[in-house]
């Protein structure tokens, strides 16, 4: 949430978690004779990692960028996303051995489940980066799975 703005939320699951650590801290303070609660304390904090790691990703809250790069030609791809309401920025470019296309797109995550089947799908082995973005401004993305084209700052409410 920090690293994504999250300007109340991060703060507000903050103060839980420290909350939830200060509870097992003193807990396993009371009983340091007992090795069997550390060992509790190291899986439960694992597991919360990773039961927060799943909810994180089926919440797909956020923006994110997709660089595709392909060796065969793009158009169908491009194409194939523009009927499909994608917003995007492609370019001409040379690969280590070959003429590539390079493909730009901005995107809710929530999309990615039907974005990168339509990747697979026109090219199995095409080379392709998600990074998390934190700020949009301006441009055309996808706003929902039938939605036509937005300009900029779809993820603000009111706008």
């Amino acid at each position: 949430m920090v690293s994504r703005g999250k300007k109340f939320m991060a703060p507000l699951l903050g103060f839980f978690e420290v909350l939830i650590w200060i509870i097992a801290v003193s807990k396993i303070m009371e009983h340091l004779d007992n090795w069997v609660n550390f060992l509790f304390y190291a899986a439960g904090f694992a597991t919360g990692n990773y039961i927060g790691m799943i909810i994180e990703e089926k919440l797909a809250m956020g923006i994110v960028g997709v660089r595709i790069i392909t060796a065969r030609s793009g158009m169908q791809l491009i194409d194939t996303l523009r009927e499909k309401g994608y917003g995007l920025t492609f370019m001409n470019a040379q690969g280590r051995e070959e003429q590539v296309n390079v493909i730009f797109l901005t995107v809710k995550r929530s999309s990615l489940k039907e974005l990168v089947p339509l990747i697979h799908n026109f090219n199995p082995h095409a080379f392709y980066t998600i990074e998390d973005i934190r700020y949009v401004s301006n441009g055309y993305t996808k706003v929902g799975p039938n939605a036509k084209h937005k300009s900029g700052l779809f993820w603000r409410k009111g706008k």
